[in-house]
């Protein structure tokens, strides 16, 4: 396996042995045939293609579907490791729902001075039409989706929050159940913790959110923008695997006083609105009135607690990347203790001293914008141009409050499967969290996200990067 200086590899130790963890992997790795892998690698690739998991990618020239890249090499991480990622993640998503139900009700931490009102007061993803709403449950953030970066052996750091319509999980499913057919060897040597019953815990979850009122067995649906949304895959697999409706806007109607879906056999009430679809579309009564993916008049029948909305419209606020700065004075306000996980250091482009150091430090920096997703519209200093920098500069002047900074972390390696054998690439996890009345679930593994590109901190899919499985090992 080719050497990576600088970066902790998860595999192997800087004296070149293999760390715990990946003992047993090794060892079989050690007798296999690179050839026979790489045929194997093949396979999967095909079967992603015959299974249709596809994504799309938005570009100058409208949108192309891909298929994301699957390494066959897993990601494995030990029980003690997950032990500590998912108090962590625990402590940190009840932070960020305690966050959510006081900015929409007695605002504490904007009059405590920790959070800036104006943060939140004048951010487009805070809905005032969510102020004193309380959803059942006072449940915001049913489903989460926590990026996390590895910098050393004991250092994990969260990179982003995302707890408005966080994607990924369908790939999660669909590489561990590839692995099982590719190496079922592989799993009767070492005891892996399983994440297929996901869908099942998705289900109920979300049934234990309906509102007062609802079925003894809650009716739970899936809202999809439609087969032209880059998840949409992932929307269609989930409704399946859950046993779920999945609906579009044009399938919905108000029949006495509820949400109903159309159906073979008429209307059917809905209890539980697993929505796909952006808060400004949801509906055009009450966000954007050209929008044809929601329904009109669904957020009065949410208010009124007639149905549930996951993720909570409003929700979005929290996975701002300004407001993600401050995740550590929230978590130590709403919990009272010191964050398990740390944040990544970040520069508010919106403060005077903090734009200055970041246009100064541009080529060393990560910039992006503080609504971004997937990759786009950010700027990797590093492996940028000068005239990349200079025009990004220029954006930064003319709009600074729409930007964080970020130092250039050194993220572990993890190996994937080249021609020559093992080599290192940089990668983050996507673990993915349930929350309900009754606590919060967190599924032992997630989407490790790799940088295929040698020298590449690029995870994303839309940018090139690819997926493999994550194994967390049983106790």
């Amino acid at each position: 396996m080719e050497a990576s200086a600088n970066f902790f590899n998860e595999m192997q130790n800087g004296s070149a042995d293999v760390r715990a963890p990946y003992a047993v992997y090794h060892q079989w790795f050690e007798t296999e045939d690179n050839g026979r892998l790489l045929r194997k690698a093949r396979e999967a690739e095909q079967l992603f293609r015959r299974t249709g998991i596809t994504f799309n990618v938005y570009g100058a020239n409208d949108a192309e579907e891909r298929l994301i890249p699957f390494d066959v090499v897993p990601r494995i991480i030990s029980a003690p490791e997950w032990r500590k990622l998912t108090r962590g993640i625990e402590q940190r998503v009840r932070a960020l729902n305690a966050f959510l139900y006081d900015i929409y009700h007695r605002q504490e931490i904007l009059r405590s001075g920790r959070v800036p009102s104006e943060l939140i007061v004048s951010n487009s993803a805070f809905l005032p039409q969510m102020i004193g709403m309380t959803p059942p449950g006072a449940i915001y953030t049913h489903i989460a989706g926590i990026d996390i970066v590895r910098t050393g052996e004991d250092a994990f750091f969260v990179l982003e929050d995302n707890v408005r319509t966080p994607s990924g999980v369908s790939y999660m499913l669909e590489n561990r159940e590839t692995m099982l057919q590719m190496f079922p060897e592989l799993f009767a040597k070492i005891r892996v913790r399983r994440v297929s019953d996901y869908p099942k815990k998705l289900r109920r979850s979300l049934a234990a959110c309906a509102p007062a009122g609802a079925a003894a067995r809650p009716v739970v649906a899936v809202l999809t923008p439609g087969i032209h949304n880059s998840a949409y895959f992932e929307h269609a697999f989930l409704a399946d695997q859950m046993g779920a409706e999945l609906v579009e806007g044009h399938d919905l109607q108000i029949v006495d006083g509820r949400v109903a879906m159309r159906t073979t056999r008429g209307y059917q009430p809905i209890d539980v609105l697993y929505r796909r679809v952006d808060d400004d579309f949801l509906d055009p009564l009450s966000f954007r009135a050209d929008s044809t993916l929601g329904l009109a008049g669904l957020f009065d029948l949410y208010r009124a607690g007639r149905v549930t909305l996951a993720n909570a419209p409003g929700a979005g606020i929290a996975d701002d990347k300004a407001v993600y700065s401050y995740m550590p004075d929230i978590v130590e306000f709403y919990t009272g203790e010191k964050p398990i996980l740390q944040n990544v250091p970040t520069w508010r482009c919106a403060e005077a001293d903090a734009l200055n150091y970041v246009l100064e430090h541009l080529s060393e920096l990560v910039v992006k914008e503080v609504h971004g997703s997937g990759g786009y519209g950010m700027l990797v200093g590093p492996a940028a141009s000068q005239s990349e920098c200079a025009a990004f500069a220029a954006k930064l002047r003319a709009n600074p409050a729409n930007y964080i900074a970020q130092p250039t972390l050194a993220l572990s390696t993890v190996p994937v499967l080249t021609k020559a054998g093992l080599a290192p690439r940089h990668v983050d996890l996507r673990p993915f969290v349930l929350v309900a009345p009754e606590g919060v679930d967190i599924t032992p593994g997630g989407l490790t996200r790799v940088a295929l590109q040698e020298g590449s901190l690029v995870v994303n899919s839309s940018q090139g990067g690819g997926t493999k499985d994550t194994w967390v090992l049983e106790e």
